[in-house]
């Protein structure tokens, strides 16, 4: 029977695929660099510049040079000892093209060539051959130039000498195939903020980038390491005092780097890395370093009795309020969740952070009483003010079995309870919430109107925050809590959409709710659930021709198709301009209408940004303007 039902569906051995080498990579490209889209993309840059970092790490590069060409091609070399060139004694090809075709291949494993290795599964420049159009690869190494081109991974030449040369290095260039990505258009100042942190984590390497479709070439080279790093995070920010604490001790195979500064704001800015490897979800490093920090600074103020007696020890909370801190470790077998390698699992790395940041930031503390005093005055001031915002926070925070009774009373909420099917509109003044809640199906449409300007969290202490009348119908309205807290489990819409006037004080509301968004719901950001809804800028008219334009280009565009002469313009300068009708056809109607979600690619990019708009400090921000002025897309004057 059993044989028979095989052939009955024709699933026999025959059947089986085995896709052999590169081609598994070209099949599920997703598997190995996360995605196909700019991410992707970008990886395969990292990939092939982490191989660099590796020498520089292990002692053997000082220089990286990128160079993104006018083709769409671009090009990394270093200055290191050069990728081996001889045959080898397994494969019987040279370990250059072992290495560019053959998954898994690399000198990281056993711990020899490299101390230390960020790449260490071997998949990186193999991978990126795999899905490259043509990618060439050149050696300098015992006074020869070797070169090897590949074809979608596919050696189209054997290694060759094509000249001499007294350096010693690797330079591989390659296109992207177009077959495998959604665009093959590199983003310079994605690359830019990868390599410049890698710059700042690397102490004494220099690195170029040159971006030749624009003529623009930048360099990064920090003898600072990453005490640079803190200080240019802290650029935006006022510090609570000049020295920027540093760590650094090497245990056994281990190297622990800590840096830290605080700063007179609220909000914790920590950032970790491994081998360079930024861990964005932390792991066994940051576990291990946060408990360092409440001990060290608990420690203190209980023997000099800044902690008194009745007092309750900080918490974690209190000690990281306005803390810019990094943390780089180096090890030789980082354990790594997933290929994406964003969690370091090491368990004892643990141990090991706590036990240096302790010892060395106990030992500042001693040396440095003023600096000390300012630390911990600074979070007996968070401790109190958490307290206070306790009351608040539970007030604010939702039950598991919210009461329609403790909603907020201008919420004009929806009929289904199925959070997957529902949206809040955050929409600016009761104006223009009036026109929405007429202009909404109330089936699955929420709206919230908002009196003026929210508080800007930027510059405000949590207790403050849920003070704030907005704020707290808001975290009420949306339903996962916030801060900490925050659940995404629990919120009761899964699109909260923005809705402001298209003017300067609706961008500036707009602007203020995402900084609250990311600074105290940050999941609903990571997890895309935030969106900005986009009003049209004009109605124009011709006849009975109408429409409407979302831009000046869209204007622009109409009026030379249609020509000036009989035609009617509407400037919308505020949502409360529009009908019920209008506002539906336009903004609201999942059919018809526009929508951005806001996603957050790189955190530490993002924290500057809000820094800089919305921080206390003026020169950064006039800096900013001037810098992207020529960006601005509408300007309202």
């Amino acid at each position: 029977m059993l044989v028979s039902k095989q052939k009955a569906n024709g699933y026999n051995a025959e059947q089986i695929q085995i896709l052999e080498g590169l081609e598994a990579v070209r099949r599920r490209p997703s598997m190995y660099i996360g995605s196909t889209g700019p991410r992707g993309l970008h990886h395969l840059v990292y990939e092939v510049v982490d191989n660099s970092i590796d020498e520089a790490l292990a002692g053997y590069c000082d220089q990286i040079d990128v160079v993104i060409r006018r083709d769409g091609a671009i090009s990394v070399a270093d200055n290191g000892t050069g990728i081996p060139v001889d045959i080898h004694p397994k494969e019987k090809i040279s370990a250059l093209e072992v290495v560019m075709t053959k998954l898994h291949a690399g000198g990281k494993f056993e711990g020899g060539h490299y101390q230390v290795s960020g790449g260490l599964h071997g998949v990186g420049v193999s991978v990126v051959n795999a899905l490259s159009l043509w990618l060439e690869a050149e050696v300098q190494r015992d006074g020869k130039i070797y070169y090897q081109r590949y074809e979608r991974g596919k050696p189209q030449t054997e290694v060759k000498v094509i000249g001499e040369t007294s350096s010693t290095g690797t330079k591989v260039t390659f296109k992207p195939d177009p077959e495998i990505f959604e665009s093959c258009e590199f983003d310079l100042d994605t690359l830019v903020h990868r390599l410049r942190e890698l710059a700042f984590l690397t102490r004494g390497l220099k690195i170029t980038i040159k971006d030749e479709r624009v003529d623009k070439e930048l360099t990064f080279h920090y003898d600072g390491g990453i005490v640079s790093f803190v200080q240019a995070l802290n650029r935006t920010k006022t510090p609570l005092f000049d020295e920027v604490i540093y760590v650094e001790k090497q245990v056994d195979n281990s190297i622990v780097e800590v840096a830290l500064q605080y700063n007179d704001g609220y909000v914790e800015n920590v950032y970790t890395f491994a081998n360079n490897i930024n861990t964005v979800e932390g792991g066994t490093h940051l576990s291990g370093f946060r408990s360092a920090l409440t001990r060290s600074i608990n420690d203190y103020g209980r023997k000099y009795n800044l902690i008194k007696e009745n007092e309750n020890n900080l918490s974690g909370e209190d000690v990281r309020e306005g803390l810019t801190a990094v943390i780089s470790v180096k090890l030789r077998f980082p354990q790594f969740e997933g290929q994406t390698k964003t969690k370091l699992g090491n368990s004892e790395m643990k141990g090991i952070v706590e036990s240096v940041v302790y010892e060395g930031i106990s030992e500042f503390l001693e040396q440095n009483p003023a600096v000390a005093r300012k630390i911990v005055e600074k979070c007996l001031m968070a401790s109190r003010a958490r307290e206070a915002a306790r009351k608040a926070r539970e007030l604010t925070r939702r039950k598991s079995a919210l009461e329609i009774s403790s909603l907020p009373g201008k919420l004009a909420d929806c009929s289904f309870k199925e959070a997957e099917l529902c949206e809040l509109y955050l929409v600016e003044g009761d104006s223009a919430g009036g026109s929405a809640k007429q202009a909404r199906d109330r089936r699955f449409q929420a709206i919230l109107p908002l009196r003026g300007k929210i508080l800007n969290v930027e510059k405000a202490r949590i207790d403050r925050i849920l003070n704030n009348e907005e704020i707290k119908a808001m975290i009420t309205a949306i339903g996962g809590g916030v801060g900490d807290d925050f659940d995404l489990s629990k919120i009761r819409y899964h699109k909260i959409i923005t809705m402001t006037d298209a003017d300067v004080d609706g961008a500036h509301i707009r602007t203020l709710l995402l900084t609250f968004f990311y600074r105290y719901m940050t999941p609903l950001i990571e997890n895309g659930h935030v969106y900005i809804g986009m009003p049209p800028l004009y109605l124009v008219k011709k006849g009975k021709k109408q429409q409407y334009c979302y831009s000046e280009q869209e204007l622009e565009a109409f009026l030379e198709a249609n020509g000036r002469q009989g035609v009617t313009i509407q400037r919308y300068k505020g949502l409360g301009e529009m009908n019920a009708e209008q506002l539906a056809e336009t903004t609201m109607n999942p059919e018809s209408r526009t929508l951005l979600r806001v996603t957050l690619e790189d955190a530490m990019a993002a924290d500057e940004i809000f820094s800089t708009l919305m921080g206390d400090k003026v020169e950064p921000r006039r800096d900013f303007i001037q810098a992207h002025a020529r960006e601005v897309v509408d300007l309202d004057i």
